[in-house]
């Protein structure tokens, strides 16, 4: 690049033969002394090695020559000044370009270079030629820097040395010579040509931006140097990194134009501390919705505190995309779960999401899992009020009151979102989270709604894929998302870890993969829709234990469970975040919907059902199920696919309502179960009353308390074999486990009929 070619600037001085009062014996300012009429000073109009040229005799320590025209200084423009020069008489001095450097306003600019090298003159007559470069910017080959804050400069050179002598001085000559430092001489722009110095120390933050301004659509380009940026630094242009940044961590780099992680890479030269900025970015630029990490791995040494990379924010509600990479970890000790145990109180009748007087209650991080007697499953802690020792809890605890020891375990998450108050509509997306069994994933925020993981890989999480210790689960979605356990190779009764929970309503989890992990989902939450997972959960065992897939742990479920592949696990239905778990008067288990799922299981024990409900107090009961259109299957035999867990209540059968456990096949299993159920009685020996049991084939093992339909099937007869035309009454709940019908008739008969029985009550 030649600009005064392409731009018509004038860089060369006037020839001395133009007049001599156009060269200063001072700096070239207007007002200094020139040559013209000088006593030490002609112009020799034929000299035999220069022609015309100026004669100078040296009568001061520095014998300055400057031209009084002012020459531009252009950031990227490099210019090369050079003379010839010859002794002819007297002592020889030495020479060497020099300047005035000019800035805004015509003042001199401070401590800049305004020389060249010297040279000594040693023989008479000998031509010797002296030249310098001027430029802004720190590079290779220049001798006078002058930084972005120059403007002009009034050129030629300096005599020094002993005085007395004489010389001859060609026309000065100053060129453009910026094709030297510029490898794109068209398409970039370098930040050293704008001040940068990339010392690490050198705060270069105002050259980037003046870099930025000018580039005018070109490249900038950092060459190889530690550039440190003291404050927050917008680059409208693309850029390339040949060296790195360093900033402060609440100052942001906002690349607008290459906005994605190997950038980022390519300027702090860590891809964690690139994610961390280039995060802080995406929430700081409304430019920037997503973060693309291109295909990169991001190697993590410690979790990631998301709210401290960011900085200056704790919400953040606009939508936001995080996608297309991987992040793995070193193992290092800051991967270790904190383990606390810590003596507390819990009053439900107070607050029924508080434990206080914790002792020790500074050592208990926020995201803990909480463990204790009658502590529920995914509780955690929420918030702290140090001053107060107490602590607020995701969910109540169902048989905690009083004081005890409880444990608290936080594990360690590659993405920590906990330090944020609210962080809603952020979307992970094909996005591998390679945690080796070493940490855990992804560590939502206390409050948020409708954030999103799609088309992502939770692989060897050590503890939990994600985890929910508030409510940033609201409307959450997981989509096409596979979830591959660290302990594949343990029996089921020695896994811990978990895929995920959630504590909110309104979650849809569809079309994932889970394998292997003690619970693929605890949802405290209701309204969830859970569509086309695979889950299972087997393990080598021979009539070994099988875990709950789903834990659902609200009574007024509100849900659906449809199309999954529910293998080797089950699903299990209660109450244990319920701190007052008896029922009083609320919705009892009701509104959930179980349809078109496949069921397997294989090497189970026989006792193993496929659907448990387990109320954590007396008097509940069912009252709004659905369980249609599923597949039931056993590799091996079981007895029936539902069952109540009695271990801490057992249900109240007489309230039971609303149910249809109907239309379901059944491969091995012992007893199918359905209700409305049609059976049919053989009546042999005529009896004016019937004696029917409809169990053990009623779910649950439920009450026969309806009785839909009956239908003699043939004609009834008496003892001596005369045909009857009579109509029964029934009576329900009959026996001692109240699971028969009595069909009772005018008098004595014996036939066949057919009933429809339900385990719902008539009301």
């Amino acid at each position: 690049m030649n600009k005064a070619i392409t731009q018509g600037i004038t860089f060369m001085p006037q020839p001395f033969a133009a007049g001599l009062g156009q060269w200063s014996s001072g700096d070239g300012r207007p007002g200094s002394d020139t040559y013209e009429n000088a006593a030490n000073a002609a112009f020799v109009p034929a000299d035999q090695d220069f022609g015309g040229a100026l004669e100078l005799q040296k009568v001061e320590t520095v014998q300055r020559l400057r031209f009084m025209g002012e020459t531009p200084i252009l950031p990227g423009c490099y210019l090369q000044i050079r003379a010839r020069i010859k002794a002819v008489a007297g002592n020889l001095p030495n020479v060497r370009i020099a300047a005035f450097a000019g800035g805004a306003g015509g003042v001199a600019l401070p401590g800049v270079t305004v020389s060249g090298p010297a040279v000594t003159l040693t023989t008479y007559g000998e031509v010797v030629e002296v030249s310098a470069i001027v430029g802004t910017g720190q590079r290779g080959g220049v001798d006078m820097v002058w930084g972005p804050q120059a403007v002009f400069g009034h050129f030629g050179l300096d005599l020094t040395g002993p005085s007395g002598g004489v010389v001859r001085i060609d026309d000065i000559e100053i060129e453009d010579v910026s094709r030297f430092f510029l490898r794109d001489v068209i398409a970039t722009v370098d930040v050293r040509d704008f001040g940068a110095i990339g010392d690490g120390v050198t705060d270069d933050h105002a050259a980037f931006e003046a870099a930025d301004t000018a580039a005018q659509g070109r490249e900038i380009i950092v060459p190889a140097g530690t550039y440190f940026l003291g404050q927050s630094t917008t680059i409208q242009s693309r850029i390339r990194f040949e060296g790195t940044v360093a900033m402060p961590d609440a100052a942001i780099l906002a690349l607008t134009r290459n906005y994605d992680l190997p950038a980022y890479i390519d300027a702090f030269g860590d891809s964690e501390l690139a994610f961390k900025k280039a995060y802080q970015a995406l929430l700081n630029n409304p430019d920037h919705v997503t973060l693309d990490l291109a295909g990169r791995k991001v190697a993590l040494r410690a979790p990631i505190d998301m709210a401290a990379a960011v900085g200056n924010r704790s919400t953040y509600n606009q939508r936001h995309v995080i996608q297309n990479g991987q992040f793995s970890v070193f193992p290092t000790p800051a991967w270790e779960t904190t383990v606390v145990t810590s003596q507390a109180t819990y009053a439900p009748e107070s607050d029924m999401r508080r434990l206080v007087n914790v002792a020790n209650v500074a050592n208990i991080p926020v995201g803990s899992l909480v463990e204790g007697n009658g502590v529920g499953r995914e509780v955690y802690v929420t918030d702290r009020n140090i001053a107060a020792g107490r602590l607020t809890l995701s969910q109540p605890l169902f048989d905690a009151a009083g004081t005890q020891v409880f444990t608290f375990r936080r594990f360690r998450y590659m993405l920590d979102f906990s330090g944020f108050q609210d962080v809603s509509r952020m979307v992970i997306s094909e996005v591998d989270f390679q945690c080796g069994g070493n940490c855990s994933a992804v560590l939502l925020p206390p409050q948020g709604s409708a954030n999103h993981f799609r088309d992502c890989f939770f692989t060897r999480p050590k503890d939990r894929g994600i985890t929910s210790h508030g409510e940033g689960d609201q409307g959450m979605m997981v989509d096409r998302c596979q979830f591959l356990s660290n302990e594949s190779a343990l029996l089921v009764s020695e896994r811990q870890s978990i895929a995920l929970n959630a504590n909110a309503n309104d979650l849809k989890i569809r079309d994932n993969r889970g394998t292997f992990f003690r619970h693929f989902a605890v949802l405290a939450g209701s309204s969830s829709l859970i569509t086309g997972n695979h889950v299972f959960q087997g393990d080598s065992a021979s009539g070994g234990l099988r875990s709950a897939g789903f834990v659902m742990t609200r009574t007024n479920n509100r849900g659906t469970i449809t199309g999954n592949y529910i293998d080797n696990c089950f699903i299990e239905w209660g109450n244990e975040h319920d701190a007052a778990p008896d029922f009083a008067s609320e919705f009892s288990f009701s509104a959930l919907s179980v349809t078109g799922n496949v069921f397997l299981a294989s090497d189970m024990a026989p006792w193993f059902t496929f659907l448990a409900v387990k109320p954590h107090g007396p008097g509940h009961f069912l009252d709004g199920l659905i369980v249609t259109g599923n597949t039931f299957r056993a590799i091996g035999t079981i007895d029936r696919v539902e069952s109540v867990d009695t271990s801490l209540a057992d249900l109240d059968y007489n309230r039971v309502g609303n149910i249809t456990f109907a239309e379901n096949s059944f491969h091995n299993i012992t007893v199918p179960s359905e209700s409305p159920l049609v059976l049919a009685h053989d009546q042999g020996t005529a009896a004016a009353t019937w004696v029917i049991s409809p169990a053990p084939r009623l779910p649950f093992g439920a009450w026969a308390q309806t009785v839909e339909a009956l239908v003699a099937e043939g004609p009834l007869r008496d003892a001596a074999g005369t045909p009857q035309h009579e109509s029964p009454y029934v009576l329900t709940n009959q026996g001692s486990g109240k699971d028969q019908v009595h069909v009772v008739w005018p008098s004595a008969v014996r036939g066949r009929l057919v009933l429809r029985v339900r385990i719902d009550n008539s009301r």
